[in-house]
């Protein structure tokens, strides 16, 4: 008996072994199957009518809210109207008078970003499609924009995406809910008109660069390090090297140069704005914003989407990218780092986050 338990244990030992490599293999070939996709067809374009949402938002509530006699009256007399619109549609079909539909419509996109300015990726491919079927001066693109900025390069692209749609005669208006500071604001300026919530934070029309030095901490080790480099100014400041004075002047001055790049850019796009007064690099609140020239409303992306949808057809249009299950479990665990980390400083801070 004992015998036959020991020899059952080594054939399912066996078993398990083999159908654990051949999980191994389906998960490989699965991983390379979806890789090969993502190379091919990283994502698309999503698009959703928010006049729908609107509706059905308030026809939710009307059904709460409403006397049952009442609603029943309403939407008798709703069902009439539609009738009624598509029979003299139909009728003008016939006659050959239907004309191109001249309503407005408004193409809503978000743009969150962050140091990198990483959301510049869907940003451009959602441009793209909107600039395919958008109509110059008529139609309308709102951008939810919420960026404390980042770094200039990433930033300065992301603003020559925005810069299309002012070529191609489309008005643009920015929302700033939260934030658009620095390089958020420098894709803010481009618009036509920017709309801010009144405790919005915006300006901070200014450079900055900071890094450690352990070159003391090397030394006190006797720990030698070199910075070997071809040209004088290929390397200005170094983190572990010995800073030189010539060095950090030169640092300086390319950030003064850089400086004056971003006021070039704000002052060309909101040329009324007084360029010396809020170059500063200080931040604004939205009703401070609003006397220094920095937005042209005071008013929430809601707001302005709502009133918009009396008016014209909204259209949120958002790029799709394909996420794999590494992707999404990655996503997951820094949402539960950043909900840790949120109660943490509140309990040692013993106060709210504003």
């Amino acid at each position: 008996m004992i015998e036959f338990l020991t020899q059952y244990g080594l054939f399912l030992a066996k078993t398990a072994t083999l159908v654990v490599a051949l999980l191994l293999v389906v998960v490989l070939l699965v991983s390379l199957a979806s890789r090969r996709r993502h190379h091919q067809a990283e994502g698309h374009i999503d698009v959703k009518n928010l006049n729908d949402k609107y509706k059905d938002m308030y026809e939710a509530l009307e059904e709460s809210v409403l006397d049952e006699e009442l609603l029943r009256q309403r939407i008798k007399q709703e069902r009439k109207q539609e009738k009624a619109d598509a029979k003299a549609r139909r009728k003008a079909a016939k006659k050959g008078e239907l004309e191109e539909e001249d309503k407005k419509r408004i193409y809503v996109i978000d743009f969150d970003g962050d140091i990198s300015a990483s959301a510049t990726d869907h940003l451009r491919e959602e441009i793209t499609a909107i600039l395919s079927i958008a109509r110059p001066e008529q139609d309308e693109v709102v951008l939810n924009l919420e960026s404390p900025g980042g770094m200039v390069h990433a930033y300065g692209f992301a603003a020559s995406q925005l810069e299309r749609l002012r070529r191609k005669k489309i008005p643009l208006t920015v929302c700033v809910d939260k934030v658009a500071a620095s390089g958020g604001y420098m894709m803010a300026c481009i618009a036509d008109r920017i709309l801010a919530a009144p405790f919005a934070v915006v300006g901070s029309i200014g450079v900055v660069a900071q890094l450690p030095n352990f070159h003391r901490l090397l030394k006190k080790h006797d720990i030698d390090y070199e910075v070997l480099t071809a040209g004088e100014y290929k390397r200005t400041l170094t983190v572990f090297g010995q800073n030189t004075e010539k060095g950090r002047e030169k640092f300086i001055e390319e950030l003064e140069e850089t400086h004056q790049l971003f006021k070039d850019f704000v002052r060309e796009y909101r040329p009324s704005m007084d360029i010396a007064k809020v170059a500063t690099g200080e931040i604004w609140y939205g009703r401070q914003a609003l006397e220094q020239g920095l937005v042209d409303g005071l008013m929430t992306s809601d707001e302005y989407l709502c009133e918009a949808a009396n008016d014209a057809d909204l259209y949120k249009v958002h790029y799709e990218h394909k996420k794999g299950l590494q992707d999404r479990l990655g996503e997951l665990a820094a949402d539960s780092s950043d909900r840790v980390l949120m109660r943490w400083w509140q309990r040692i801070s013993q106060r709210p986050l504003m």
